[in-house]
């Protein structure tokens, strides 16, 4: 077994960590105190290719490992997690569908713009009643000749509300299978299209940088041609979006807990009570020790995962196990690091209070805990 990452992998991290530093770092406390999506960022960091990483070059994507693509959201989370969540987001929901189900033309249409980081794409799965529940989708689509017409919502889309959105895909209801269970089909529509209106949230506990939207389609018409896939694949088209998506949002919750974990150790050293550095009492070293403990555990278990999807291996049961842990791992650390620091973790400008905050997303999103702990039962057969 090799453990050591490849050099491109290596200077990929040290690459994006350097980028995060710099062009993140100084401005992250800023854009998450007005709540600013900030497209200038967002377009940088198409510059340096964190967009289409696992894309074919084809479709001006960087066509590299899966393990690069996490590496990369991990060091943009260990800085900031709303710029973490536009490039999660925009890889694996917004450009991994159009990617890996799409048509020729589909692919050639959009993605160019999406992996260069000129534009971003939605995934509107999410409604105000169907969340856990993907399949209490209310959203449907019935044929009208060569078009359909899309009525209902989706709720907390991230990348689908700005200025830079070119698109979204949206799952619908166009149907009942003869079993009587609803067929599910996945429709590209472009930003723009009548009947579409889309409203960014706001007021958010955590990622308030990043962009998130409300989608409402009321007689919205798109051709038959924007179907993505085929007519009843939707919901196979999802479940394996969030198999992928599950893995960006491990590193991202691997990230934010290294980000964390550095801060806690940092203040730990310099800090002095009782003559000496608090890093020198048991109960703080300890809650150290446990931080760097679960990181590293983290670490194994996603790149793990992600080596079985480059592999083409099965890859599920370790993409929920990763999610779940690193998830759940960044909660603790935040919390500590937060202690670390006393009250001045509860201010701002020590930046752990934003760790604390963002994390809260990754235990729901893309699935929630409870969720995961249901998908990893039944691959042990429970």
């Amino acid at each position: 077994m090799d453990f050591d990452l490849t050099k491109e992998q290596e200077m990929i991290r040290k690459e994006v960590r350097k980028f995060a530093q710099s062009e993140i770092a100084p401005i992250a406390l800023e854009l998450d105190e007005n709540e600013a999506f900030s497209p200038e960022l967002t377009r940088k960091m198409g510059e340096i290719g964190l967009f289409g990483m696992f894309v074919s070059e084809v479709y001006d994507g960087q066509e590299m490992d899966y393990i690069s693509y996490i590496i990369a959201v991990e060091e943009i989370a260990r800085v900031d997690g709303s710029q973490a969540a536009t490039i999660a987001a925009g890889n694996s929901l917004g450009i991994g569908p159009l990617y890996y189900f799409g048509s020729e033309a589909q692919k050639k249409k959009y993605l160019p713009k999406l992996c260069r980081g000129e534009a971003l794409w939605g995934f509107g799965l999410t409604e105000p009643t169907a969340g856990s529940d993907a399949g209490g989708s209310k959203t449907t689509a019935v044929k009208d000749g060569n078009e359909w017409v899309i009525n209902g919502s989706k709720i907390f889309i991230t990348n689908a509300a700005c200025d830079m959105t070119l698109g979204v895909t949206v799952q619908a209801v166009t149907g009942e299978k003869p079993d009587g269970r609803p067929e599910y089909t996945c429709f590209i529509v472009e930003s723009g299209t009548s009947g579409l209106k889309a409203i960014p949230m706001h007021k958010k506990m955590m990622w308030r940088a990043s962009n998130t939207a409300e989608l409402y389609f009321d007689d919205m018409r798109v051709p038959k041609e924007n179907i993505l896939g085929k007519p009843g694949d939707g919901f196979h088209q999802m479940l394996k979006t969030l198999d992928g998506g599950r893995l960006s949002i491990g590193a991202m919750g691997l990230g934010g807990a290294q980000g964390a974990y550095e801060a806690g150790l940092k203040y730990a050293r310099k800090r002095h009570q009782f003559g000496q550095p608090i890093s020198k009492f048991q109960a703080v070293a300890f809650k150290l020790a446990d931080c760097a403990l679960e990181i590293e555990c983290a670490r194994n278990l996603l790149y793990k995962a992600c080596w079985l999807k480059d592999k083409k291996r099965p890859f599920e049961k370790e993409a929920a196990m990763a999610k779940l842990y690193c998830s759940e791992t960044m909660g603790r650390v935040a919390n500590h690091a937060v202690q670390i620091h006393g009250g001045y973790g509860l201010m701002k400008e020590y930046h752990v209070e934003r760790f604390y905050r963002d994390q809260k997303l990754l235990d729901i999103g893309e699935g929630t805990s409870e969720v995961q702990r249901i998908v990893i039962s039944r691959h042990i057969g429970c």
